[in-house]
């Protein structure tokens, strides 16, 4: 159950943290932000990325191994770069109607092998 919490906290975290990152840049294309200032972009983006830290701090702390949970740093890490990924992806698609090219689908699935040889006991 906590590999399951950790997972879904770490998707919606990382849905909040892409809208923060990436999200301003589809202001301008808004009514309400066509004239916002860096800082205001700023601002609104640190409240997007609180929404992030109370779900990533959590997914952390119950999913780390020396907390009682089934993960390693190493592998937390890993499961959180995977997510970040796939939620990139689908943000880029669906929000910016961009297009994944081959070199992108090739270079996601290097790092599904690396998440592969993370978790794999050797």
């Amino acid at each position: 159950m906590k590999a399951i919490t950790t997972i879904i906290f770490l998707v919606i975290s990382n849905t909040f943290m892409t809208f923060a990152w990436y999200g301003h840049l589809k202001f301008k294309d808004m009514s309400w932000g066509k004239d916002l200032g860096l800082f205001s972009i700023i601002l609104i983006s640190w409240g997007l990325a609180f929404f992030e830290y109370l779900f990533q701090v959590p997914a952390n702390r119950i999913g780390f191994k020396d907390d009682g949970g089934p993960f390693t740093l190493v592998q937390l890490k890993t499961i959180q770069e995977a997510i970040t990924l796939v939620i990139f992806s689908l943000f880029s698609i669906v929000v910016f109607k961009q297009k994944l090219e081959w070199n992108h689908i090739v270079g996601f699935c290097l790092m599904v092998a690396a998440v592969f040889v993370i978790f794999k006991k050797w």
